[in-house]
């Protein structure tokens, strides 16, 4: 009985002094040393991305954000402001209806077939707003040039890039709600297309946040003389 009683012991005594350990050793001091280390070497990327203009943080690299004006009363969508580039569609967010004491928007895919008919009619409604939206006198948007990414959503909803094709296909209508030449907005599209991860990996890809900020300063620089 007494060495079953001292080897129960011992055994818990081992077992308490190795969750101690390891408790201190994984739960305290690797993530303090993980998180020094990207604090040193990655501040930036550590912190979320955080896109911060005059500042004040706007957003994040890795999280798309839409750009609408004032929902009107009554109104459950609002209706995008045609003055920035606007980003993909987001039909698959979702609302927080759990935790209300926080505006959250969850993060979620349509998850609806390519032959689903509400799917079909969510494609051609964005198709025909975004023929109608970047439309501008003098130049009609041809249907057939109108981009996939422009009409549907990504997996998560929350995708902050858009394809070279669909930022070209703004410009015009960017240029002229902000009184700009559209030359300087293509240049800025440009300036924004980043390539292929590597060279092959991904494909070209402009993030709409930091075309917008951009977008903005060029916008302030120009009222301004």
């Amino acid at each position: 009985m007494n060495t079953s009683a001292g080897t129960t012991a011992r055994l818990l005594g081992a077992g308490l002094r190795a969750l101690l350990v390891l408790t201190a050793l994984c739960g305290v001091l690797y993530p303090l040393a993980v998180t020094g280390i990207a604090q040193a070497a990655l501040p930036g990327k550590a912190n979320g991305s955080e896109v911060t203009v005059d500042g004040e943080v706007v957003g994040s690299h890795l999280i798309g954000r839409r750009y609408d004006l004032p929902p009107k009363d009554g109104q459950e969508t609002p209706e995008p402001d045609l003055t920035w580039f606007q980003p993909r569609p987001s039909n698959g967010l979702g609302t927080n209806s759990v935790n209300t004491q926080y505006a959250l928007v969850l993060s979620g895919a349509t998850n609806r077939s390519g032959d689903n008919e509400e799917l079909i009619d969510w494609v051609t409604d964005a198709k025909a707003a975004v023929v109608a939206d970047n439309s501008v006198p003098g130049h009609p948007v041809n249907p057939a040039d109108v981009p996939p990414d422009a009409v549907t959503s990504s997996a998560s909803g929350l995708d902050p890039h858009i394809s070279p094709e669909y930022a070209a296909l703004q410009v015009r209508r960017v240029a002229e709600r902000n009184d700009l030449p559209v030359h300087r907005v293509a240049e800025l599209v440009r300036d924004h297309t980043e390539g292929r991860i590597l060279g092959f990996v991904g494909e070209p890809r402009v993030n709409v946040l930091a075309l917008n900020t951009a977008l903005k300063e060029l916008a302030e620089s120009a009222s301004a003389h």
